[in-house]
């Protein structure tokens, strides 16, 4: 981190993990185990765990739930976005999206083509805001994990981050909410 990024006092933050996988459980849940993992070293805290299968009305509901929690700021799913017929993370996602981070899948398909070349053409990562919640999807690999968190949301989810980050507009996502 540059002086100028360590200026600020960090923010730790709520973020909620859920897997999306028809075969797997807590212990087999290697990407949720990473996620949880880096979320730790990085100082936020783990607001809540699931693992639900790739059914999209369940995905959606569970998204519902923890947008409306105040203990979650930010829900990180892994698992479901590929192409086959199962694969409904990300429509359930786009299900409660409020507005789409369009940027973040071009962002992580720049960071997959430096690790996995062309292959990266098959993700359909994507994030979006409800509720005054973050949303982000991503592969269910562990690598795709690893990158999407290290390479992107590591410095997006720390308010130190220069030259602007997630965390200072937290608290504004849900300003339309509060008007009157």
């Amino acid at each position: 981190m540059s002086p100028s990024e360590t200026s600020r006092d960090f923010i730790p933050i709520r973020i909620a993990v859920l897997t999306v996988s028809d075969s797997r459980n807590l212990e087999q849940d290697r990407s949720g185990a990473v996620l949880v993992d880096r979320i730790a070293a990085a100082g936020h805290s783990l607001a809540a765990r699931a693992i639900l299968p790739d059914e999209r009305h369940e995905i959606s509901d569970q998204l519902r739930v923890w947008i409306a929690d105040d203990a979650v700021d930010v829900v990180i799913s892994t698992g479901g976005t590929g192409l086959t017929g199962r694969d409904v993370t990300v429509e359930a996602h786009r299900d409660v999206y409020e507005k789409e981070i369009s940027a973040f899948g071009t962002v992580f398909t720049i960071v997959s083509m430096q690790k996995i070349g062309t292959s990266a053409v098959q993700s359909r990562a994507t994030a979006g805001v409800a509720g005054g919640t973050y949303l982000f999807a991503l592969p269910g690999s562990p690598s795709a994990c690893k990158d999407a968190w290290d390479e992107i949301l590591c410095k997006q989810l720390d308010f130190r981050h220069k030259p602007c980050n997630f965390v200072e507009i937290l608290p504004r996502l849900d300003e339309k909410l509060r008007r009157k």
